[in-house]
């Protein structure tokens, strides 16, 4: 199923991904697209539809293996708009149905299925550990915190949300460290079972600006990320 929202963000739905049919040579140069770009562009759609099929369906069962009354009906979204930085990420719409985005940067960024099924297997596992339900938990507790702190202390009304949404944010990135080496860690499990190379995947993080470990920082460092998905992949293959 195919579906145009907003943005022109394109909708895979779980159980039809669609593959868009190849443009006739003759189309490519009313685009004013080379015929290498295109190509490119072809295969790298091709990749990510054939990922989708394969990874979806292991994440979405291990969803409910390891959940109880969680919707694991993932959506896929690939957002379009050309010109964006990568990003993947993993959210939620008003009805609490999984959704995990990805832009076209991402997928034409990867060099190879390996990379995106880890990626993709990745974001899912945000999902089935409910870190944004946790996360949110997180923030209202840091909001709470601080902004009765400043309330005790006499501060105005003003300084007093000044204060819980500094709780908010403290509070937010409080586990993200955490989270993201958690969902690294079932991500493995995850792309293992798709039948992909989650050590191989995980190269992707050796292209991407290393966050380091600050304090209150988003990521962990890279070489902890790498670090987990090589001991989780030796766990569960026997290998050392």
């Amino acid at each position: 199923m195919l579906r145009l929202f907003p943005f022109v963000l394109v909708l895979l739905s779980a159980c039809a991904p669609v593959m868009l049919p190849d443009p006739a040579p003759s189309e490519a140069p009313g685009l004013g697209i080379s015929a290498g770009a295109q190509a490119k562009a072809n295969r790298m759609a091709r990749q990510f539809v054939e990922v989708v099929a394969t990874v979806e369906p292991v994440a979405e069962e291990e969803c409910r293996a390891r959940t109880s009354g969680m919707n694991c009906n993932f959506q896929i979204v690939v957002d379009d708009r050309p010109g964006q930085a990568p990003n993947a990420f993993q959210t939620e719409d008003r009805f609490g149905r999984p959704i995990l985005a990805f832009n076209l940067g991402l997928i034409n960024s990867v060099r190879n299925a390996d990379e995106l099924a880890f990626i993709m297997s990745h974001e899912a596992a945000h999902h089935v550990m409910n870190h944004l339900a946790k996360t949110r938990e997180s923030a209202t507790y840091g909001a709470v915190i601080f902004a009765g702190i400043a309330a005790i202390g006499g501060a105005e009304a003003e300084a007093v949300r000044s204060a819980e949404q500094l709780g908010a944010a403290v509070g937010a990135r409080a586990y993200s460290k955490e989270f993201e080496l958690e969902a690294d860690q079932l991500g493995t499990i995850i792309a293992l079972q798709a039948g992909y190379d989650p050590v191989r995947g995980a190269a992707f993080f050796t292209r991407i600006p290393d966050p380091g470990n600050r304090f209150l920082g988003s990521h962990p460092p890279n070489a902890a990320r790498v670090d987990i998905v090589r001991r989780t992949a030796a766990r569960m293959t026997g290998g050392s």
